[in-house]
């Protein structure tokens, strides 16, 4: 039996086969892509511009070969001729299906553009950056004192400022001798005061007193998202923020398929550095254009990341950290140069990359370690950095401990059947009447319910497109309280749970959250294979924190702390009802924000904390998951919701949490699954 070609979209890992010579973009209409077009794929508007990967996708079980698309034609030429088209992408609108193949949507061509969360925090944070300004005024060149302007310039930074054995680039050099002139030997210096590997550098040169600023990038890179704050070097203010889709998402949404990829297709860890370097450089335009400066005049960035992520961004194969031991390539911190890196900022702007922790845990949770300070604290504080692959600090002033946990895409809206990036149409917020149980909703980008006056007509510009991961964990959270969902995770009928809203789906249920079919919009629910891969994710991320707490040799924590920019966007209560974090009081559940984002900011404004967290990460102790027993323990008792063995009597004494099982074996109206008979 003939079958037709896989077409897979990422980021929002659409799939389905569609028929040879069927149009990029007519797949994407059908599956519900989020890929722009507004000529009607005549190729003029360039709106549905996609990127086609090729090689072994281990994940996607498939293999992209040369010709699954088809070839480049007429009306793309005389498009690239025209208006020029970035390097390997094609008009979804031209490409037609040939073979197997995976398709990245990049953010320019989604109509919803994603909106990435991770803001700046607010924090006091004591300045004293790496670089800074300093006028001096220079001694004329003598015939009686034969030295050349920079010598004089050198010690001209020695005498008035204590700078001592100062290096300039050639560039500083090239530009020198005007620069001293035009400002009549009166000039202000931009230097790097260096470091334990580095010495002194002029960084820029102005003529006269320069009463502008300098800039420094903090960059946190993660798996899904790239954030870039741009502050002032001299004040320490966040000029700009902003942040894109990691690019690397088209070759793997999560670390272990980006690795595999690597693996299996030659270059490939190769091809990964270009494209996450290349997103960075767009991001770093984005800022400045956004803050109106030159990119010149960023000298200096920290980056935080995980280790697959340092090592891609460095150039490293993250091979290694495919296979145990895990080891990484190197653990320290590290100091290089913008054009070590591709990146284009000032040339000899300095980047510095924190250290990693261990082989799964890295600077980006040495980074919430710097934020948090969880080894400052009398408390125990268990700090969580929710996201495709969750860091967790447990500890105190005596002792810290640290784990990664696998949970995957899921809280990101992926492997959900409607769910979507976090983006304007993206329901984000869920409650469910326990007596009705009919639901209402809050989408991205408006701040009606849905059940409020004037909410259809707020939606009309965004639609009601889909749910995103802080919408499906409220969703599911708000279900089980609602009595529709048993703990085990499944969904009753409509006879079992008294509303028309639970459906038939194949051979379990699902809860209809809103139904905009009558009107051409979306029919958005929530299914049980939706519930399972929510279920895995936060198992993961119960599991690694309830770990660390049997090596403190604790069956409680005094406040938990939840990082990242998903973590920003999660109610403690339903993320309690989950069973994704353990059990403690509501008011002891904060959110940190973007603690790794915030970390990267101290760094880069306080060349102080750099030395600081390289002391605190070889005091940190790593507790591998894939090798303790407990954990596959804690695993499959976390699967449950909240818990099949914990008792979380903190949580039973807020809520009740209805006993209802729809487990009825082979029952029609029940609905569960059914068990086979035997012959």
């Amino acid at each position: 039996m003939r079958t037709d070609p896989l077409v897979v979209f990422t980021p929002s890992g659409k799939r389905g086969n569609f028929p040879v010579g069927t149009p990029i973009l007519t797949a994407a209409r059908q599956l519900g892509v989020d890929l722009d077009s507004v000529c009607g794929g005549r190729g003029i508007c360039s709106k549905c511009q996609i990127t086609p990967s090729y090689g072994e996708f281990p994940k996607h079980g498939m293999t992209v070969v040369d010709g699954a698309l088809s070839d480049w034609n007429k009306v793309e030429q005389r498009y690239k001729d025209k208006r020029g088209l970035t390097e390997g992408r094609r008009l979804g609108c031209q490409a037609t299906v040939q073979g197997n193949i995976v398709i990245d949507v990049p953010p320019e061509s989604q109509v919803h553009k994603q909106v990435v969360r991770k803001r700046a925090e607010a924090r006091d944070i004591v300045m004293n950056p790496s670089t800074k300004l300093f006028y001096v005024e220079v001694e004329q060149p003598d015939m009686h004192e034969p030295s050349g302007d920079l010598e004089r310039l050198v010690r001209a930074l020695e005498v008035e400022w204590g700078l001592k054995n100062i290096h300039a680039d050639l560039h500083i050099l090239q530009s020198l001798q005007q620069t001293l002139r035009k400002g009549s030997w009166k000039v202000t210096a931009a230097a790097h005061l260096g470091d334990s590997e580095n010495p002194p550098r002029i960084m820029h040169l102005w003529p006269g007193y320069y009463e502008g600023a300098v800039y420094g990038l903090a960059v946190d890179l993660g798996s899904t998202t790239i954030a870039a704050h741009l502050c002032d070097l001299l004040t320490g203010e966040v000029v700009a923020s902003s942040g894109v889709m990691n690019p690397q998402i088209r070759f793997g949404e999560d670390l272990m398929s980006r690795v595999s990829y690597g693996m299996m297709n030659a270059g490939g860890a190769n091809e990964m550095t270009h494209a996450v370097r290349e997103g960075m450089n767009a991001l770093f335009t984005q800022v400045a254009t956004e803050a109106q400066i030159d990119k010149g005049l960023i000298v200096d960035a920290v980056f935080v990341c995980n280790p697959v992520m340092h090592h891609l961004l460095l150039g490293i194969d993250p091979f290694e950290l495919g296979q145990a031991p895990f080891a990484l390539a190197t653990s320290n911190s590290m100091r290089l140069r913008a054009d070590d890196l591709d990146l284009n900022i000032h040339p000899s702007a300095r980047v510095y990359l924190l250290p990693c922790i261990a082989g799964h845990v890295g600077a980006d949770a040495a980074a919430v370690a710097l934020s948090e300070a969880p080894d400052k604290s009398e408390d125990l504080v268990l700090v969580v950095d929710v996201g495709t692959n969750a860091e967790i600090l447990l500890g105190n002033h005596e002792k810290v401990l640290a784990c990664s946990s696998p949970t995957g895409p899921a809280f990101e809206g992926a492997q959900i059947s409607a769910g979507q990036r976090a983006a304007p149409g993206a329901i984000e917020r869920v409650e469910i009447n326990s007596v009705t149980k009919e639901p209402r909703f809050r989408v991205i980008g408006v701040d009606l319910w849905s059940d409020e006056g004037g909410f259809a007509e707020a939606t009309a510009g965004t639609g009601i497109t889909g749910i995103c991961g802080s919408g499906i964990i409220e969703a599911i959270a708000e279900m089980r309280l609602a009595g529709l969902l048993d703990p085990s995770g499944l969904i009753g009928s409509a006879v079992q749970t008294g509303t028309v809203r639970c459906i038939a789906d194949g051979r379990t249920h699902s809860y209809v959250l809103h139904d905009g079919s009558a009107t051409g919009g979306a029919l958005i629910t929530v299914t049980n294979p939706d519930i399972r891969a929510i279920q895995m994710a936060k198992a993961a991320l119960y599991s690694g924190a309830r770990l660390l707490m049997d090596k403190f040799g604790v069956d409680s924590v005094d406040r938990i702390v939840l990082a990242g920019a998903f973590g920003a966007h999660i109610s403690p209560k339903h993320a309690m009802v989950l069973g994704m974090i353990p059990d403690a009081p509501f008011d002891k559940v904060t959110s940190a924000g973007n603690a790794a984002g915030t970390g990267a900011r101290i760094a880069l404004l306080n060349r102080a904390a750099r030395a600081e967290i390289e002391e605190t990460v070889r005091r940190i102790h790593k507790v591998e998951t894939a090798i303790e027993p407990r954990f596959q323990e804690h695993f499959v008792n976390a699967s449950a919701i909240p818990n099949a063995m914990e008792p979380f009597p903190i949580l039973n004494s807020l809520l009740t949490l209805p006993m209802v099982s729809f487990n009825t074996g082979g029952d029609p109206e029940g609905g569960g699954r059914r068990r086979r008979r035997r012959a």
